[in-house]
């Protein structure tokens, strides 16, 4: 995870819990904020000469002194968080992030594991470690933290973007399409959201890019058999090519059959969000979003010009739903 992205979860969470902040620790949060590091270590520092112990006071000083790459201070000041047993999440998170700065990988590697044994269900914990696994080009193993992360934390974003990516760039043609659709819908308005849209898209031509689309895929199992069986039924709406227009008309064909033969048998709230935008009738306008602006940006424009009446319907209900996934809706 880069810096920018760390530092603004490290800034949500002072905010989420600024009630509870001491007035120094508030005080410290507005110099990092402003980048004035060395102010908000003596803030820091002086705040913790009356409250040693403070595992907050101490997290943001530790992630201060990495922001200023002062790793040996951070280091010193973040040792002993994975032992601590008031420590949380982000305990471990900057630890870790600590250790990978200084190139203590195996460190790193020992921190997020003991992390994950105290938070299971830490979904950013799965995603990190993921990330730290594929900088040194351990990639199966870096899939396999993502995939557990999206199983056991399904509305953590982060395991979708990292899983879509990969698996696009493998043989498979089915996990890259829903966890990048389900990605999209969890973080619609990120930087990141652009370049998945266009994996997506990509996507769907690599899925019917062989006469037979089942061709290296997964078939015992029985989720992947009945996406791969009901999407070859529909091809025939992409035998022109593949188009924003195409994809609409072959994924609302899917989403028919889908509930008529598997929608019982595999509960999927990605399919259950499109069975209900194609009922509102702004499914079109979902797929616009999604591939028209992949696509052809200046032909998406034109398109919401045209239909303004129903993107923009869209546009409202999807900048006020909360696009959120249920436990057990697992079938990787």
């Amino acid at each position: 995870m880069s810096k920018a992205s760390l530092f603004a979860i490290f800034i949500l969470s002072a905010f989420a819990s600024l009630g509870q902040d001491s007035t120094a620790q508030q005080t410290a949060k507005a110099y990092i904020r402003q980048g004035d590091y060395k102010n908000a270590v003596v803030v820091l520092n002086r705040a913790l000469a009356n409250d040693a112990n403070n595992l907050e006071l101490q997290k943001d000083l530790a992630y201060t002194y990495y922001l200023s790459r002062d790793y040996a201070k951070a280091l010193d000041a973040a040792k002993g968080f994975s032992e601590r047993k008031d420590a949380d999440v982000q305990s471990f998170q900057i630890q870790a992030m600590i250790y990978k700065a200084v190139e203590e990988k195996k460190d790193a590697e020992k921190v997020y594991r003991t992390g994950i044994k105290k938070f299971p269900q830490s979904g950013v914990l799965y995603n990190e470690f993921g990330e730290m696994l594929w900088d040194r080009k351990d990639f199966a193993e870096a899939a396999k933290q993502w995939e557990k992360g999206i199983e056991v934390d399904p509305n953590y974003s982060g395991n979708y973007y990292n899983a879509a990516k990969y698996y696009y760039f493998t043989k498979d043609k089915v996990w890259g399409i829903l966890y990048g659709e389900i990605f999209l819908n969890l973080e619609s308005f990120s930087r990141r959201t652009p370049e998945i849209k266009t994996i997506l898209l990509d996507s769907y031509t690599k899925l019917f890019s062989d006469a037979d689309i089942t061709k290296d895929q997964n078939m015992k199992n029985e989720f992947v058999k009945a996406f791969l069986d009901n999407m070859k039924k529909q091809q025939q709406a992409v035998g022109g090519g593949i188009t924003p227009e195409s994809l609409s008309a072959l994924r609302t064909r899917f989403v028919l059959d889908w509930f008529q033969k598997d929608g019982n048998r595999f509960p999927f709230r990605l399919f259950d969000y499109q069975r209900q935008l194609l009922k509102d009738g702004m499914f079109d306008a979902y797929n616009q979003w999604i591939f028209g602006a992949a696509k052809d940006l200046t032909a998406f424009q034109n398109w919401t010009t045209l239909n303004a009446e129903s993107y923009n319907k869209f546009s409202t209900l999807q900048k006020s739903r909360v696009f959120k996934l249920p436990t057990g809706q697992y079938y990787r």
